[in-house]
Formats: structure tokens, sequence, C-alpha cells
């Protein structure tokens, strides 16, 4: 009996294949038996009812092959084609994903085939039983994809691009932050980190930056339909460069889900991929999927365990030749020497920061004696201490453990995870603890009525995060000033003989902290704890005619605590500051789906829908400077009342949406959406926008009859138009809450009642390919995306009572390739090799500005070093002092002998790259994976502010130039009177030419190429053998070891090229201002499934 069954589309219809196969063919001699026959799969009760005769067997003669069929996480495919290669002599796996077959012939081959998956050819051993992994198949034909609001699509219906990134992939290293697991695997997506810290921050952008607002440029995270804000909120200076305090990460909304839980990532990378969102995903939008139970026989439970170590092994090339010094103390006898207090020597040379002193040759100074907490009785060896910075830092451990357990039937799944991360960063007493636990549910209560719900708890605790950037009180300020000859043990009592609590021990200056105080006394404390989930039922109203209702909660309470003991050098008398942070968004929604086959030719799919979307944030701040009781944290501690401020922002948006879906002869397919927003954050009268968009891809393989190299040929086109609101309280005059009680102050930015939402519009056309028998895939796109109307804040007199004002200014344009090359090199039954290359490179330019602002936009700045946008330039342009310079560009130097001072800011270059790539390459040998990912950039400048700071005092190996002789002469010329330029020939001292040259306002001398290759990702792996695990009671068994940023080649002398400037709760590119080192890390992975 034939029975034949349409192509099915999901993993989850095709289980149900067997059954119905099964029950189909009761009552027949033969086993049920599926077969692909062309765009159908065929169900008889013999393997074909057409095939030869098969030659038959006596009982020795018969080659009994068994084996497992499993995904790559060790659970079983249960319906999946097994086929003796060459022939039509096949089955299906059962429930477990078992199987059992006859061969034809010895030396057989087996073609192992599954909905969703790559098709697998394994050597056939008769009396072996075999373990057959499965990988997905991102690349299917029939591919399904979670587009916009969860909506999913087949790959081949989408006029966008996309990218999906698996589980699997993402956790090959075990990051702390799982979008660290997507570098370098999707073209057109930046992550900008500010190396802050175990928490790492970081900045997710999609095809370059639309705004000119620093912070208006993140892709939107969407963790099971729950839109995830992304802000920053941090603690401390406002500013990474010598503020009050320095800024401290304590993360943001998306750093604390647990890798373990994450099913897959999809990237939705422009307008026409997110229009359906509305203003929120203007910048595009990252769409996490979680996992849920599947359908199995009993219970499964994985187990999964990781250790990773941080290393340091990128360090600045610190010299160790000279001393501290300023290099112009000298003896009687003319040599310089070194006496830390005054002395038969001199005078005192302990109290520089510099390093311009006597070169280490076994002389012998008066020098630091940390027993006497003074100058020594006798002069000392003068020697380097080689590790007086690394010795600080430590080997950082990162302990991760999850457990969950999952099942599922006919009427509905479940899986419920547990996981704990323990981490102890490379900075002594930093790091953070974190606790998940997640559960995902869906039952079918009657044929028509499904639900479900989704939640994940996330609890983070750390008791003490390290603060960061060029200020007292980071640990970085004191890599930078710590000097050659100076033992980094002389620190470690903290506290001053008998002025415990009191007095930090400074032995050489009070503007520097003691590395141990800053580490153990100033500390960073954070309680946090967020919720995402959310609760949905799907109604079948009729055949073709679905409602989802859903309602979703992102939730998160933080509680901080900043802790500054007496004589730290912002806060003499100490200081305490208390935080309650409180944000909570909630989104209801419905959606109405129709989809039906309106002819043989015709298709029509169409989802009408609506939002609405509250979001409210409070945040308490309560500080005293200044303890009467050290060591006393407590607010009623305070020397003076306490200094409370409070703040709250409230935002609502309500939306309708509605998204037409025709398709013609399954070849051709278009798409068209409409979204109208009401927004509270804009003036009355114009708080509502609407915005389309439409995409149409055409499968030109089916439309043409194309040469037979190209398996797959699509084209596809979108247009689409995505407006844009902004922060609350931007339309009228607000009041804000003064420090001091019963008072409240006015902003001083002036309101705007008419200014109208932001418009971005987005063009993009590509293709995809498969090639050669789809041994190669090849993913190519080009857009354009522009930003008008921009809402931005601009700097106004203040002789007009306000400092700033709102308007709609600007308009921002980016253009943009991006190439995904995918080739399977080696594809045969004992070895696979796979390699995809990704590469993007994005034009930013600066249309427009508004009148008055002298044609410039400031966008952030850190140091000396700003970024400004400028008509015909980016926004992420650098601009700041650099070198006066002739007409055929030498620099030009004063009448001393010293590089000039310019009038005026000049362009030093652009934070941004020419061109980003990935590479990454997967190599198979029976159970044996290796994976390896180089990725980089290729062009970019960044302005280092450590380097300036490290030169300029001799710290580095690069001074080494000029020290035996004493004076340099500069490379350059110098302008004479008459006009003309001549060579100069002045002789300047060594300290005073590297003072001039790398001085702090020269951005220019202290910019570099932000160019780097990085080995980012190696892991090895093994899976276990069914054979092996026989009897074991296990189903499946990983182990794997893995590095992460193991190289980098880079011209940049600081620790990473691949770092930005914290400054408050921004993160600004190509800014490095005190970066914390940024370690490689190297682990080990056990995954058990039960």
């Amino acid at each position: 009996m034939n029975t034949k069954i349409l192509f099915l589309k999901s993993q989850l219809l095709q289980k149900s294949i067997y059954i119905f196969c099964l029950l189909s063919t009761l009552g027949a001699k033969a086993s049920p038996f599926i077969t692909n026959k062309g765009p159908e799969l065929v169900c008889t009760s013999t393997p074909s009812a057409v095939a030869p005769p098969i030659k038959s067997f006596s009982a020795k003669e018969k080659l009994i092959i068994k084996g497992k069929v499993m995904d790559s996480s060790g659970f079983p495919l249960p319906g999946a084609t097994v086929v003796e290669k060459g022939t039509t002599n096949g089955t299906i796996t059962d429930l477990d994903g078992n199987f059992q077959l006859t061969l034809t012939a010895e030396n057989a081959s087996l073609e192992v085939s599954y909905m969703g998956f790559t098709t697998k050819t394994v050597v056939a051993t008769p009396g072996t039983v075999l373990e057959i992994m499965l990988q997905e198949d991102i690349n299917g034909l029939n591919e399904v994809v979670v587009t916009a609001l969860g909506i999913k699509r087949e790959e081949k219906r989408l006029g966008f691009s996309q990218s999906t990134v698996d589980s699997e992939s993402l956790a090959q290293t075990a990051p702390n932050n799982w979008s660290s697991g997507l570098i370098g695997k999707v073209a057109g997506l930046n992550i900008l980190s500010s190396g802050s810290g175990p928490m790492n921050s970081q900045q997710i952008t999609l095809r370059g930056n639309n705004s000119l607002n620093a912070n208006g440029n993140n892709a939107l995270i969407v963790v099971d339909g729950v839109p995830i804000n992304s802000e920053m909120t941090t603690s401390g200076s406002s500013n990474a460069y010598i503020g009050e305090d320095s800024p401290i990460d304590y993360g943001n909304g998306i750093s604390d889900l647990n890798l373990d839980d994450i099913e897959n990532v999809t990237v939705l990378k422009g307008p026409g991929a997110t229009a359906l969102y509305g203003s929120r995903a203007a910048n595009g939008a990252l769409i996490i999927t979680t996992k849920s139970g599947k359908k199995s026989k009993g219970l499964g439970i994985t187990f999964n365990s990781s250790i990773n170590l941080d290393v340091i092994q990128r360090w600045p090339d610190w010299q160790y030749k000279y001393g501290q010094g300023t290099g112009k103390s000298f003896d009687k006898a003319g040599n310089p020497y070194y006496s830390y207090g005054a002395s038969e020597d001199g005078s005192s040379t302990g109290g520089t920061s510099s390093a311009w002193g006597p070169e280490f040759d076994g002389q012998s100074y008066y020098q630091y004696d940390p027993n006497l907490e003074g100058q020594s009785a006798e002069p000392q060896l003068w020697q380097p201490y080689k590790d007086n910075r690394k010795d600080f830092w430590r080997t950082g451990i990162t302990t991760t453990n999850n457990i969950s357990l999952q099942g599922g039937s006919e009427q509905g799944s479940m899986r419920l995870s547990v996981g704990h991360s323990k981490n102890e960063w490379i900075m002594p007493n930093t790091g953070f603890e974190r606790v998940t636990a997640s559960i995902n549910s869906n039952y079918q209560i009657s044929d028509h009525i499904k639900i479900g719900s989704v939640v994940n708890y996330n609890n983070r605790s750390s008791d003490n995060l390290p603060s960061t950037g060029y200020n007292n009180g980071s640990i970085s300020y004191f890599m930078i000033f710590q000097n050659p000859n100076v033992n980094l043990d002389w620190y470690r009592n903290i506290w001053q003989q008998g002025q415990n609590q009191i007095q930090q021990i400074q032995p050489f200056s009070s503007y520097i902290d003691n590395p141990y105080l800053i580490a153990y006394e100033a500390t960073n404390s954070l309680a946090s704890n967020q919720i995402i989930g959310n609760l949905f039922g799907k109604i079948q109203l009729a055949p073709q005619l679905e409602l989802l209702l859903r309602t979703s909660l992102n939730t998160y309470y933080q509680e901080r605590e900043q802790k500054r003991p007496y004589s730290i050098n912002r806060y003499k008398q100490g200081f305490y500051e208390s935080q309650d942070i409180w944000k909570q968004e909630v989104n209801t929604d419905f959606l109405l789906s129709y989809e039906n086959d309106l002819s043989e030719l015709f298709s029509l799919s169409a989802s009408v829908g609506g939002n609405s979307m509250d979001y409210k944030y409070r945040r308490t701040d309560a500080l005293v400077d200044g303890l009467v009781v050290p060591n006393v944290y407590k607010l009623a501690n305070g020397v003076n009342n306490p200094l409370v401020q409070t703040y709250d922002k409230n935002k609502k948006v309500n939306s309708l949406y509605g998204l037409f879906s025709f398709g013609f002869d399954n070849k051709i397919f278009l798409d068209v959406t409409g979204r109208n927003d009401w927004s509270s954050t804009l003036p009355a009268e114009n708080n509502a926008f609407f915005y389309p968009s439409a995409n149409v891809s055409f499968i030109m393989t089916e439309i043409f009859n194309l040469p037979k190299a190209i398996d797959y040929l699509k084209y596809r086109f979108s247009y689409a138009q995505v407006g844009n609101d902004t922060d609350p309280y931007k339309t009228s005059k607000y009041y804000s809450q003064n420090a001091f009680p019963s008072s409240a102050s006015v902003s001083t930015n002036l309101y705007n009642a008419n200014f109208k939402p932001e418009i971005t519009t987005s063009y993009e056309t590509g293709i995809e390919a498969r090639l050669f028998g789809n041994t190669i895939n090849l993913d190519a796109t080009v857009y354009q995306t522009t930003t008008k109307n921009q809402i931005i804040s601009v700097p106004l007199d203040i002789t007009t009572g306000y400092s700033s004002g709102v308007l709609n200014s600007g308009e921002v344009r980016n253009r943009g390739i991006e190439l995904t090359l995918g080739a399977k090199i080696i594809d045969s039954d004992k070895f696979n090799w796979k390699s995809t290359l990704i590469w993007s490179r994005n034009w930013n330019t600066v249309l427009k500005l508004a009148d008055g602002i002298n044609g410039q936009q400031e966008i952030g700045s850190g140091g000396n070093a700003t970024l400004l946008a400028k008509v015909g330039g980016t926004t992420t342009a650098i601009y700041g002092y650099g070198f006066v310079r002739a007409p055929d560009g030498e620099i030009v130097y004063d009448t001393a002998g010293l590089p000039a001072y310019p009038d005026e800011i000049q362009y030093i270059g652009d934070a941004s790259a020419d061109w980003k790539a990935g590479l990454n390459n997967s190599f198979s040998f029976g159970n044996i994976t290796l994976n390896v990912l180089i990725d980089g950039q290729f062009g970019g400048i960044i302005y280092s502010q450590t380097h300036h700071k490290s030169v300029q005092q001799g710290k580095l190996t690069s001074t080494y130039v000029g020290r035996e002789e004493g004076i340099i002469i500069g490379d350059g010329v110098v302008l004479n009177t008459d006009g003309t330029y001549t060579a100069n020939t002045k002789e300047v001292i060594t300290p005073d030419w590297y003072n001039r040259y790398y001085r702090r306002a020269n951005v220019e001398s202290n910019s570099f190429d932000a160019s780097f290759l990085k080995l980012r990702e190696l892991s090895l792996q093994y899976n276990f053998s069914a054979k092996t695990l026989k009897n074991t009671g296990i189903s499946g068994l990983n182990i794997s070891v893995f590095g992460r940023n193991l190289a980098t080649v880079s011209d940049f002398p600081i620790y990473d090229p691949e770092t930005a400037a914290l400054n408050g709760d921004t993160i600004l590119p190509g800014i490095e201002m005190g970066q914390l080192p940024s370690p490689a890390s190297y682990g080990i992975n056990l995954k058990v499934n039960l």
C-alpha cells in the first residue's frame, strides 16, 4: 500500500511520519519504509513499489547493521531515513533513534538523512553499532527561520538578509557573555567592548551607526518574544578621564542570559527584516530562541560543566632598563643618581612618577625601605623588579555547571534548567557569581487551543567589580605610574603601621593609590535579580486561521554599593554610596494569522496584530562624602546628611501592524508590512507615525533553466521605512529633584514641543546561491540605510538660559557590502572539512547637520580625543590636536627644537574599520571535531591615553631611543621668518622631547592603526560512540578542550586593540582610557546526556 505524504518542513512533523507510516502498513509483512520521491516522501510497506527485485540471502549471508541517529546534542532523531547507498534498501529510526538494517552487500555505505539536517554518509561495518550524529543544515533550502515577532518563515520566502548561529557554535569556547560567541561569525555585526572587567558590557550594532547619539545605535535583543533593554547604567564618573570616581561596569540587561539555555540566535540585520518590531529595531535585531522540551521516550537529562582559566598574554612592552627619575638630577661628579629622600648623594628624586632615572648597572642608592616606611639607612642595590606589574594579576577561573530536564509527548513538552557560574577574575578580589533558572513549557489543551510559558530567572552578585578608566581609583592608573625600581610587595600591607584604616601606604605619591587598597578596600558590590518571561495562548479559530495572545515581562532590580576608604586620593575621609535601580517593561500583544493556498499557483499568508508596551525606570542614589568612623559604610555614618536623589522615567508605546505574504508557484514571493506607533515621548500632534516595508524574492533556479552547477539561486530585494521616537521628558518643561530636601531644579536643556519622529529608510538587495552539489554556498548583500530628522541635543549659548536644546537635525547614511562564503572542502566517509568566510564593509557618511552649531556635532569624548560628526565625514571621526606640518607633510619644530603647538584641533582618523572578516574552519574525523576561528579587521585608528602617559614618563621600551646620548634631534623642519623651511638641528634633552612629542593633548602621536588579526576560537571535541556508552545509561557524552583569544597580531602597543572607552553609560569606539587587560581563556567542557 502506498500513501504519499507531502514534503514536510519541520522536524516535529517528520517525527509524526513514522507513526503514520507504521499505522498505514499494519498487516503488511514488511516493515514501514520511507523514501524520497522528488519533493515528496513516500511511505510504503516495501522498500519501493517499483523497485527491482533484490537477491534473497540465506540467514548466514545476511549482513546486519545496527545504529542510532542523534542530533549534535545527543538527542535521538526518530523517523530519520537510513538507506544503503546505491540501493533502495533502507529503513527509518524508531522513537529512540535506533535502527537495524540488513545490507545487500559487504563494504556498503549508509546515507542518513533527516529534515532540517545535513545528510551524512557513513561506512557500514556489519556486526557493529553505529552512532551517527547529524548537524543542523543551516543552508537547507526549506530551512525555517524565526523572523520579526517570532513568526517562523521559510528562508526562501525572505526578501532580506538574516543569519542564524546555533547554540553549539555560540558555546564552543564557553564565553562569560553569550554575545561574545557571535564575534567573527556574522557579516555586518559589530560588537564593541570596553575591556572593563568580568561583566564586559558590550554594544551590539549592525551595519554601522545610524544615529548621532552615541547610545542610539544598539540592536534590539528579543528573547522568546520578550524585548530586552540593553542600556547600561554605570556608577561613578560619567567620564573615564580624571573624574570624581571611575566608571564601573555593572553589565547590562543582556549579559546575564544563560548560554546553556540558548537554542539559537537569528540576526535580522536591517529595517527590512525588523520593520514589524517598529522603532526599537531601527538598528536591526537579535532574536534569541531558548531551548524547549522535545518529544521523547522518558525524561531526558543533560549535565554541562566547564572550567575556564583566564591568563593575560598580551602586555605593553614595559621597560626595565632604567629606573625612577626625571633625567635631570646629577651628583657632584656629574653622574645621574637616585635618592628616595635627601641624602649625601643629593636632593630627593623619589617623588617623580617618571622613569628617566639612572640605568640599572649594579650601583647602590638610598631607596625606600618598607620596614622603615621611609628611606633606607644604607644605600641599596639599584635593581629592577621585572614582574612588579604582572605579579599583581592572577590566573582567573570560571566554573560553570548546568543541569536540564526535558521531555515531551503528543500533548506538550517541558524543559527545566538550573545553572550556576562562579568567576574569580584576573584582578584580585573581583569577580561574580551567577545563578540562573528557566522553564519552557507548552500544552495542547484541545485540538484548537495550545498554551505555553517561558520564564528565565537570572541572579548575579559580586562583592567587588573593578573600576576602570584613567583615574586614581582604577588599577590601570597604578599600572601606568608604577616604576621599574619599585617592588610590588612594598604595597601589600595596605596600611601604615599604627594607622590601620586611616592612612594607606603610598611611598611615592599621594596621587597614586595603593593597588591593594583599590582591590580590597575600595569595593563596588552588586546584587541583581532579573526575570524575563512570557505567557501565551494559541487558538486555532479555523483550519487556516490562528490567534496568538501573549503577555511578556522583563524586570530587574539591582542594589549597588560603592565604598571608598580613608586616605584614598579622591575622598580623603572616605565615601559611601548606595544605589537602587529598578526597570520593568511589560508587553501585551495579539497576532491573528491566516495561511492558505488560493490555488495551485497562488498562496497567501497574512498576519495582523497589535502591541502595548509599558516601560518604567526608577533609580535612587544616596551618598555621604566623608565618614565619621572609618570603615563603617552606612549613610548614618556620614560627616554630613546624606544626599539623596531619585530619577524616574516612564514610557508607553501602542502599536498596530500587519504582514501580508504572497507566493506564486513556489518561485516568487512578496511580503508587504505596515506598522503604526503611538509614542508617549513625542509631542501630541506628532506622536503617531506609520511606516511600511516591502520585500521580494525570486527563486531563479525554479524560474530559469540554469547550468547544473547552480543548485539553488535566489535574488532578493527589500525596501523599508522605520520611525523612531526618543527618551521621555523632552517635549515640555520638567523639574528634577534636587539633592536638597523639598527642592527641585529646572533642566538647562531647552524642551521642544514640535519635533517629529526620526525616519530610517533602507534599501537592500542580494543573492543566495548553492553551487556544485551544495558544496559551495554564497550569500551577498548590498544595502543603503539613511536616517533623517534625528532627535539630538545641540549646544546653546548659556546666555539664553539653557546649555542645550532638543531638535530634529542631522541625516546619516550607511552603505555597505556583506559576503558569506561557505564550502565543503572535503566531504568523505572518514574526514570532513567545512569552511566559512565572512566579510563586510560599511561606508558611513554624515549628510546634514543643524544650522548654528559650527557644522559639527559632538558624539563623545575621552581624554583629549573627541568623536565629531561633520558634514561629509562620519559619526566615528576622531578629532584632536596633532602636529603642525609643513606643506610636504614634515613635522614643524619651534626654535627650542620641540614640536610646535597647533592652533586648532584637526582630523586624526576614523575609529571604524575599513572592513572586517572572519574565517571559520571545522574538521571532523570520526568522533573528533576541531574548530578554528580567525577574525580581524583592517583599518581604523585608536587613541591611547595609556600610551601617552607611559611614553611621556619613559615607561615603554620605545623610549630607549636617545637615552644613552641624553639628547634627541627631532626629525622635521623649522619655520623661518621669511616663510621658508629648514631642517631642524636643535638638540633637546631626551625627556623633554618625549614630554612634548607625546604630550597629553597630542592625539595624533598617541593614535595607532587599529587593524588586528586574532585566533579567536580553538576547540577540540570528542563524542563518545554509542558502542562505548552501551549499558552505561548514558545516551551521549562529549568532552572538549578549548581556547579563546589565544593570539593577537597588531601594532597597538597596549593590551588589546579591540577596545573602547567606558564613559559613564556610553561605550566610545576608537578611544582607550586606562584599559584593563584582556585575558586569553583556556578551558575544558564535559557534556552528558542521560
